[in-house]
């Protein structure tokens, strides 16, 4: 176990990261896991967590910390009539559905599997914002069903292999056929409440009963690491929500793209840089 005042430095970069990860809920319309993530896998190998379940633990907490600050950021957009609720409705179904199937693959993966993942899912979508923005445009209108179906599961299966609320995903899909950055950073907050609840639960039961997980974990959920983080993300949520209004559409867009190339490129060093 490391001395008092390692872990106290450690609760502080918990902290810091709870605040980001908070503003970043609200601003990008995502749960903040793309930030949480790759801390919680720094912090958790330093406690000296088994290789095996670090990445799953991190991806466990950091989808429990997307539920409520969603739910937050949902409702602070959603003040400002800015989410596309019909498309959340045909998505009740879909999105739970392959956040759920995410947490069954999980169980099956292994930790750098993981990593890789969300390594190349950043790099793809970050290079998508800083390249093709204004250039590829699938159509003017999000497609019908069982296109939509399909895409709704895809983003609460790959969100949930990421341990993000779906903005990532959501907001790229939207934009594509058109809609509003704005307005697809709204309506993500709302894909984060459906990614996050039933990947919550299946994180547990994923976990449960596994070895070498630390103490104050249920499944693959850390309640230490989610008490120190848990009431500075909330408290900040809504400002990121009042700021992202406040930035025109190229703003958003390069800000969201040099924060997803900063993770990916953490998470390539993690597997390759020694």
């Amino acid at each position: 176990m490391p001395p008092i005042a390692d872990i106290l430095i450690f609760a502080v970069m918990l902290a810091a990261a709870g605040a980001v990860a908070g503003l970043l809920a609200g601003v990008f319309g995502i749960g903040g896991g793309a930030v949480l993530v790759p801390v919680f896998y720094q912090v958790f190998g330093y406690a000296g967590i088994p290789e095996e379940v670090i990445m799953h633990l991190a991806v466990g907490t950091s989808t429990a910390l997307i539920v409520p600050t969603s739910i937050r950021s949902f409702q602070a957009h959603r003040k400002r009539g800015a989410v596309d609720m019909d498309l959340l409705k045909g998505w009740m179904i879909a999105v739970p559905l392959g956040a759920l199937l995410a947490t069954v693959v999980a169980a099956y993966v292994s930790s750098a599997g993981l990593r890789l993942f969300f390594a190349v899912m950043g790099l793809v979508l970050a290079a998508r914002m800083l390249f093709l923005s204004n250039r590829l445009h699938l159509g003017t209108e999000l497609p019908g069903e069982p296109v939509r179906f399909a895409t709704g599961t895809a983003i609460g299966l790959f969100s949930g292999l990421m341990g993000v609320g779906g903005g990532v995903f959501n907001n790229t899909f939207m934009t594509l056929f058109g809609r509003p950055i704005h307005q697809a950073v709204a309506t993500s907050s709302g894909v984060g409440v459906l990614i996050s609840i039933p990947a919550f639960f299946g994180f547990i039961y994923a976990g449960w009963g596994e070895a070498g997980l630390p103490p104050f974990s249920t499944g693959f959920v850390n309640w230490i690491a989610f008490a120190v983080i848990f009431p500075i993300a909330m408290l900040v949520t809504p400002y990121g929500a009042q700021l992202a209004h406040r930035l025109n559409k190229r703003q958003l867009e390069l800000g969201f793209a040099i924060f997803l190339l900063f993770v990916s490129a953490r998470f390539f060093w993690s597997l390759y840089g020694g």
